[in-house]
């Protein structure tokens, strides 16, 4: 039995910490031979809807407008998302536009798809906002039925992807032994103080 994944989905909001994790699931993919399907999941809009709301003095043709131009955006930056892989040598088996909450439909597409593995970014919410709101990728470690891979950017920049790819490599190996949460995280090397830093 291989502890390498079939398939990988890396969902993506168009954030460089999202870019960071497609690069990681690119290079886990080409490492393993793992399929890799990209997903985007664009906000409900049915809140633009409603007779009352932030939108109701607003026209019904504005209205649509505001909604068309929320689609092109998000189909823009997934097909950005897959550009970006594709550039970075990665192939991608697939990729998916969806509507509604994203920790459900990245959850629910993981299981249409029989991922072995999710990658995604995450924006490092401090404990307080984590608390009072939650976050996507905490809720798809909560309900996912596969490992979850969480690839943060805290001083890195992206052109850390060599550190990027040994970490993921070795995250996905240890995947097939325990939860199913990993979090990724590169960490700088301290650097001595002076005395007078002391």
């Amino acid at each position: 039995m291989s502890i390498f994944p079939t398939s990988i989905l890396v969902a993506t909001d168009g954030s460089e910490e999202a870019a960071l994790a497609g690069q990681t699931a690119a290079d886990i993919a080409q490492n393993t031979g793992s399929e890799l399907y990209v997903l985007y999941v664009e906000e409900d809009t049915s809140n633009l809807i409603p007779a009352y709301g932030p939108y109701m003095f607003l026209s019904p043709e504005k209205v649509k407008a505001l909604i068309r131009e929320a689609h092109s955006l998000a189909t823009q930056t997934l097909d950005e998302q897959v550009a970006h892989i594709e550039d970075a040598g990665g192939r991608v088996s697939g990729s998916c536009l969806r509507h509604g909450g994203a920790d459900q439909e990245i959850v629910k597409l993981a299981d249409e798809i029989g991922a072995g593995l999710i990658v995604m970014g995450s924006r490092g919410l401090g404990g307080i906002r984590r608390a009072l709101m939650g976050s996507v990728s905490d809720s798809v470690v909560r309900h996912a039925h596969c490992p979850v891979l969480i690839v943060r950017r805290e001083a890195a920049h992206l052109a850390a992807k060599s550190s990027a790819r040994v970490a993921g490599t070795v995250t996905t190996q240890l995947a097939g032994f325990g939860s199913n949460a990993y979090h990724l995280k590169r960490v700088e090397p301290a650097v001595p103080r002076s005395r007078s830093e002391r």
